[in-house]
């Protein structure tokens, strides 16, 4: 009789962090430049580093695996054990984020986009007057970001393994197209991906002027 195969361990974000690596420092950087205290993460899986800084986070994903992990408390505690950031609370949704969420609008301080995009477009309604949008480029997100002029770049983040740093300086040197052609929103959003620019990053952080009610 064959042995009878055991079931796969649930993934978790110590796992996941093995695939990606660790961005905590990034979001380490973003507290200590700006000190967010709410962060929406659309697309997030399960990677729980905005906790290590933020204090109140609310991670958004459609994938049943995420929910699982999510209703777990214990273990999303455990993950977090000695890495959080104090008071530090985290809310799950399982929804589309292309659709409107259950959320009040310009609720929060930063809004989180790491290859899910595009999602501006739906979810800007979310980013606070005055509030931080980071987003990198592999689906389009900063390259709509760059022609919102509602928009303005404040950092671009740069990656070395796990350690991450903001670049304040000479910030009109990103975000230049390689082909000011391919600069057009809707053909953006049509292809889903970014387009190329001359000087790149890992992800870029834009803030945000709303219209004022």
């Amino acid at each position: 009789m064959g042995r009878v195969p055991s079931p796969k361990t649930p993934p978790t974000w110590v796992t996941y962090r093995a695939t990606i690596g660790d961005r905590s420092s990034l979001f380490a950087a973003v507290r200590d430049a700006w000190s967010p205290s709410t962060a929406l993460y659309l697309g997030s899986y399960l990677d729980l580093s905005p906790s290590t800084a933020i204090p109140y986070v609310t991670y958004v994903d459609t994938d049943r695996r995420v929910a699982r992990f999510f209703d777990d408390k214990d273990l999303v505690a455990d993950q977090l054990r000695g890495r959080c950031a104090p008071a530090a609370v985290t809310k799950y949704l399982c929804c589309d984020y292309s659709s409107e969420l259950p959320l009040a609008p310009h609720s929060f301080d930063l809004l989180i986009s790491l290859y899910a995009g595009p999602v501006w477009d739906s979810s800007s309604r979310y980013v606070a007057h005055g509030g931080l949008f980071l987003a990198n480029n592999s689906h389009g997100d900063a390259s709509l970001a760059a022609l919102d002029p509602r928009l303005s770049l404040v950092a671009a983040v740069k990656s070395n393994g796990d350690r991450h740093t903001l670049d304040r300086t000479e910030l009109d040197t990103y975000l230049i197209p390689k082909n000011p052609l391919h600069a057009d929103a809707a053909r953006i959003r049509s292809q889903g991906r970014g387009i190329g620019f001359t000087r790149t990053a890992f992800a870029y952080i834009f803030r945000y002027a709303s219209p004022v009610a």
